[in-house]
């Protein structure tokens, strides 16, 4: 396989940094299958929960699929957790990251500040505040991420839910991978 010429980024010759283009466009390509590979791999559970992280993000999505929430809000519902393995303390802004380029502005803020809304259900009892939200109040998306929390988030930690699985998300998965990301 050829590969740059280089051994510092400075001395990148315009052919180097076009055969480089050429095979992150591929990889870029791959996203959807290597998300939901990673996602596949969420068996395990965080120690005290009745279900798996991978079974709360499945009940989420077909929770919003049941409400009839569009495509795009699908995959940012199963993926919203997607940070929880490799940044816990700031799971939300790590998949709204990962989301970001193929979503709308509404849906990256969404899944980007869901973590301090979701807080309203359980910092009181940590000697936390619940109302971390409330600095956002008066936001355009302000109402849209409580109804997010509380419709399809909160409510989906039930080990006798009906999900749908995995697989029955990849065409959807595929479609919003697939399309030219967003410029934010």
């Amino acid at each position: 396989m050829k590969s740059v010429n280089f051994t510092e980024m400075k001395n990148g010759s315009k052919e180097d940094y076009l055969l480089l283009d050429k095979h992150e466009k591929k990889f870029i390509e791959g996203t959807a299958d290597r998300l939901m590979k990673f996602m596949s791999g969420l068996s395990n559970t965080l120690e005290g929960y009745k279900i798996t992280r991978l079974e709360h993000s499945l009940q989420s999505a077909t929770r919003a699929l049941n409400d009839k929430a569009d495509d795009e809000m699908i995959v940012a519902t199963l993926f919203h957790d997607i940070g929880d393995e490799l940044a816990p303390l700031n799971h939300s802004e790590y998949a709204g990251s990962v989301l970001k380029p193929y979503v709308s502005e509404k849906t990256h803020w969404i899944i980007e500040k869901h973590g301090e809304f979701q807080m309203y259900y359980y910092a009181h009892h940590l000697g936390g505040n619940r109302d971390q939200r409330d600095k956002y109040k008066g936001h355009k998306y302000y109402k849209d991420t409580i109804d997010f929390c509380g419709n399809w988030d909160q409510k989906s930690f039930d080990p006798n839910f009906k999900s749908l699985s995995l697989k029955e998300f990849e065409p959807f998965v595929k479609k919003i991978f697939s399309r030219k990301p967003y410029s934010q």
